[in-house]
Formats: C-alpha cells, sequence, structure tokens
C-alpha cells in the first residue's frame, strides 16, 4: 500500500482467547462473541493464536469449528498452529473437516521449530519418538500435500462392508490455496514462497540484515514475493498490534497506554540469542494510527492486515477496539465493509 489512496483491501483481527483455569468456558464464550461482533462490524477475516498448555486457546481448530455454526461470512484462521506439536495428517483431517463446514471460509497460518519448553513436555508430547522427530519445513511440505490430495496410504477400496480412500477425507478443494505460513526470518519467508504458500508476517521478526523493524519486515515481504510463483500478486497479512482510543474511556486509554509503555523497552534493540525484533504498539486515535501506518515501510508493502488484540484486557476493552477498528481506523486506511 505505497499511497493513502489505494486502499487497504482486507481488515482482520487476532486473538489469543485468554480464560480462567477455574471457569475455562466462560473466556471461550468470550472468544467465539468477539468473533461473532467481528462479523457484525463487517470484518473480513477473524484468526486465533495458539497457546498449549497455557490460559489461551490450545485447541484454536476446535474453537473455529463452534465459530462456523455462528457465523455465515467472516474468514476464520489460526495465526498460527505450531506444527511441532501436531501430526500433519491427523491435522489435515481436522482443517478439511472445518473447512467444510464452515463453506470454505478456513485459513489455517503455520509455522515450524521445536514445541516451546520440548525438554519439558517431549515425554508427553513424543515419548518414544521425541528424538527422531523432525521440526524442520518437511512438516510443512507433508501438511501441504496431504490438503491437496496427495496419496496418504497405500490402500483404497473396500474391505468388507466399509470404503476406504488413499487420501484425506473429507476433501475440500482450494483449501491449500488459503494456508499461510507464519514467517520471521528471510529463509521461512522465502521457503514459503518458494512453496506458494500465504505470509503471515507480525509484531516479530529476526534482525538479519538490519537492526530496524520496518526495514527488516519489509525485506521479509520483498523476498517471499521474490520468491512466490505469483510474484507481487502473492498475499501477505501483516498483523501489528494496534490499539485505537476513539470511544474508549479515560480509563480505558490510561490502561491502554501503560500497556504499551510498559513493552516499549524491547523494541530499542535485539533481543535474545534469536536477535528477535518487536514493533511498538501502535496507541491512539485512528486518525493518528493511520499516520503512523502510512509512514511504516513494511505496512506500505500489504493491502491485508490482521491487528492483533493485546493478550490481557477484558472482554469490554475489546468490544470497544473492535469497534473503533471497524468505524474509524478501517476506513481511515481506505477499507470499506464488505456488504
Amino acid at each position: 500500500m505505497p499511497l493513502p489512496s489505494q486502499p487497504l483491501r482486507k481488515l482482520g483481527f487476532l486473538t489469543i482467547g485468554l480464560f480462567d483455569g477455574a471457569d475455562p468456558r466462560r473466556g471461550h464464550e468470550s472468544t467465539l462473541e468477539i468473533i461473532e461482533l467481528g462479523e457484525r462490524l463487517g470484518f473480513d477475516s477473524a484468526w486465533l493464536r495458539h497457546r498449549h498448555l497455557q490460559y489461551g486457546i490450545s485447541s484454536p481448530v476446535a474453537v473455529l469449528a463452534a465459530a462456523t455454526q455462528r457465523t455465515s461470512r467472516i474468514e476464520l484462521g489460526t495465526a498460527v498452529t505450531p506444527l511441532g506439536w501436531e501430526n500433519p495428517l491427523r491435522l489435515a483431517e481436522d482443517l478439511a473437516t472445518v473447512d467444510i463446514l464452515s463453506g470454505g471460509r478456513l485459513n489455517p497460518g503455520v509455522s515450524v521449530g521445536p514445541p516451546t519448553h520440548f525438554d519439558d513436555v517431549k515425554h508427553s508430547l513424543y515419548p518414544d519418538t521425541a528424538d527422531a522427530e523432525d521440526f524442520g519445513y518437511e512438516r510443512v511440505r507433508r501438511l501441504l500435500d496431504l490438503v491437496r490430495g496427495e496419496p496418504a496410504a497405500t490402500f483404497q477400496g473396500v474391505q468388507g462392508i466399509e470404503v476406504f480412500s488413499d487420501r484425506v477425507q473429507p476433501h475440500s478443494p482450494g483449501l491449500a490455496e488459503r494456508i499461510w505460513y507464519g514467517g520471521g526470518s528471510l529463509r521461512s519467508c522465502r521457503w514459503a514462497g518458494e512453496h506458494g504458500m500465504n505470509l503471515l508476517t507480525s509484531s516479530v521478526v529476526k534482525a538479519e540484515e538490519v537492526e530496524d523493524f520496518e526495514q527488516a519486515q519489509l525485506s521479509h515481504i520483498r523476498a517471499f514475493r521474490q520468491a512466490h510463483p505469483a510474484g507481487q500478486a502473492a498475499r501477505v497479512s501483516q498483523g501489528l498490534v494496534v490499539i485505537p482510543t476513539d470511544s474508549a474511556t479515560p480509563d480505558q486509554r490510561a490502561k491502554y497506554t501503560e500497556y504499551a509503555a510498559k513493552r516499549l523497552p524491547r523494541t530499542a534493540s535485539p533481543q535474545g540469542p534469536a536477535r528477535l525484533m518487536f514493533a511498538p504498539d501502535l496507541v491512539g486515535t485512528s486518525d493518528e494510527i493511520a499516520g503512523k501506518l502510512y509512514a511504516h515501510a513494511a505496512f506500505r508493502e500489504v493491502d491485508e492486515v490482521a491487528f492483533a488484540l493485546p493478550f490481557t484486557f477484558d472482554h469490554d476493552d475489546y468490544v470497544q477496539i473492535l469497534t473503533d477498528l471497524a468505524t474509524g481506523l478501517g476506513p481511515a486506511l481506505g477499507w470499506r465493509k464488505r456488504t
């Protein structure tokens, strides 16, 4: 999006879906209500972040299956599902099932790498095969092949009264073209492009060529499109943390400002051995945030977003933020609600 005259094409949001361990249903219901609100407000997509062994959504695919029955238009995605926790064959079955239920609205986002705290969980996750598991790109390739309908078994036909297929069932045509890769490095973005995936880029990237978030993210987007068969038409969605305050109460504005201020120091330089760069959270009126986004080098390369909701806010805060995103910031970026 190089110029303000070129409108934002797709507006989405991302949530982690927190809950109280003593009352998990309430948190999950809140997430579903937020997705329903997103559809009413006209958002193009709603995304769930995956959290294992935490008080966030551990099974986005299950929650999105419920969301398919409460919505009819909004696209539903995962941003992202870490494949180190998954069996690609079983995941392919679940994704295809939910895509069928949604009428072709599912947008699975995935990533690779060992599960978080792997040494602490491998005895439960892979008790017999931990040392043999491949947590690299091959796991994504297997998922892509299975979703596309490549053979999953060497047998098909009738056995007794049962009929067996040699590929994942149900098969959902078009789902493979809606699979995204959550990339934060040059290597991962190039790999996603070479394999014809879509790219999710977030508020975290690796500092490789430069120690500037915007320039690093810009290089990732360009490397992805250079490697992708569709070139400049390849889809990229950006997921910064964006908090408009147009209709916020004074207490909410104070909370949001304090939240962003506490997280700001980590944005000053690369963090940890992985040299991660974090984008500052954007807090302010819709017009103020729109100005900052149009000045953002990487934002000017995209025409769709999935703005991330802060992790620790209350339900009413999310209602206010989503409402302002749809009625204030989205229009300020040229986005228009689909009718």
